[in-house]
């Protein structure tokens, strides 16, 4: 292992400031990856004409070491690695200047698929936001071939994006800012679970070793942007981490889509300022997506799906609860119902991949709102 070429691949994407364009041109210049970390610092520097801290001995060292740690990590997790230079690395990432050089990825998706459509937004997602990722995502999936949906498995749009892929057999990437040794945040672990069973990956520059910090999350929609075709903001305030994804989509010469909302809503101001300044098109419905893209639609062939699933007896108690109740925590939900938290946790899983409950930061739930009337 101390001599694996998958440890020097992975010390040479954690030089800060590494890129798809700084490993092109170092690699220009010198043989390969292994050369980088074993010829002296004078070597390095007489090579590369520079006096940067990134052939410093001592730093190289650090690299190696931490990277011998992660590759014991990938082995023993069974977690794939994608590196800028082999076949499977995204082709679209290749033309995204500070796109990773390598990721890290558990699942089985193709990154290289035919369509590839991210859906963001802000994590305080209304009825509306997540009414028309449901229905958006569902005539993609009676009308379009060979889609996938990324997004950043966060609370609001993402995951309201994640679970509508699910709900439909659509492949979806969740692309986290943090190591695949967690899943932030931790109530959407059952979500990451199912985005693996039925065909989707987890995505991550990040190794097991890097501490979360905010801001992973803002470096990472360079990620969902740069994955993807084009990019739709279903509902943002004017600043935010959608606002972020959707002008370096822009920036990368990629299609960026907006929802707009009234001009008084807060959620809305964003969208509305990225079509006002014609950073993103008007989308109302798959047909504008369609037509902006230059994609054809198959003939519609609705899938038949379960729109008022079965509910055990405890499930029906739940639903019937907080259907009263409009919003609201767990907390409550367990004092009144007196179901054990353990069962009560497995309930409300149950009930969300149902897509008849939606859950909301602070582990408060609502009814979904295509099932109000269950």
């Amino acid at each position: 292992m101390s001599d694996s070429p998958l440890k020097y691949k992975i010390a040479f994407a954690s030089i800060r400031g590494m890129g798809v364009e700084l490993a092109q041109t170092l690699l220009d210049v010198i043989p390969n990856e292994e050369y980088f970390f074993n010829a002296s610092q004078q070597e390095l520097s007489t090579k590369l004409q520079t006096k940067n801290k990134i052939i410093e001995s001592n730093y190289r060292q650090k690299l190696l070491h931490a990277a011998e740690d992660e590759v014991k990590f990938v082995l023993d997790h069974g977690i794939s690695i994608s590196y800028f230079t082999d076949s499977n690395f995204p082709v679209r990432l290749l033309n995204a200047p500070d796109a990773p050089i390598l990721l890290y990825t558990k699942g089985s998706c193709d990154l290289n698929h035919k369509k590839i459509i991210s859906i963001v937004g802000t994590r305080n997602a209304s009825s509306y936001g997540t009414q028309f990722c449901e229905t958006l995502v569902n005539d993609m999936a009676n009308l379009l071939n060979d889609v996938v949906i990324i997004s950043g498995l966060a609370y609001g749009i993402d995951i309201a994006a994640h679970r509508a892929a699910l709900a439909n057999n659509i492949p979806t990437v969740a692309v986290l800012a943090h190591g695949l040794n967690t899943i932030y945040p931790a109530v959407h672990r059952g979500s990451a679970i199912e985005i693996l069973r039925h065909g989707g990956m987890l995505v991550t520059d990040y190794s097991s070793q890097d501490v979360i910090c905010r801001a992973n999350f803002l470096a990472r929609n360079r990620i969902v942007a740069g994955l993807s075709d084009c990019t739709i903001v279903v509902e943002s305030a004017e600043k935010g981490g959608a606002m972020t994804t959707a002008n370096i989509a822009a920036s990368y010469n990629r299609d960026v889509f907006a929802v707009p909302g009234r001009i008084n809503d807060q959620l809305s101001t964003g969208c509305n300022k990225l079509i006002k300044n014609n950073i993103a098109s008007l989308i109302t419905c798959l047909d504008d997506l369609v037509k902006a893209m230059g994609w054809e639609c198959r003939a519609e062939s609705p899938k038949q799906k379960e729109l008022f699933p079965e509910l055990s007896e405890d499930e029906s108690r739940i639903y019937n609860f907080i259907k009263e109740k409009n919003e609201i925590h767990i907390n409550l939900i367990y004092a009144a119902l007196k179901i054990p938290m353990p069962q009560l946790l497995s309930f409300l899983v149950d009930l969300e991949f149902k897509g008849v409950i939606t859950s909301h930061p602070g582990n408060k739930y609502s009814i979904t709102f295509k099932n109000c009337d269950l």
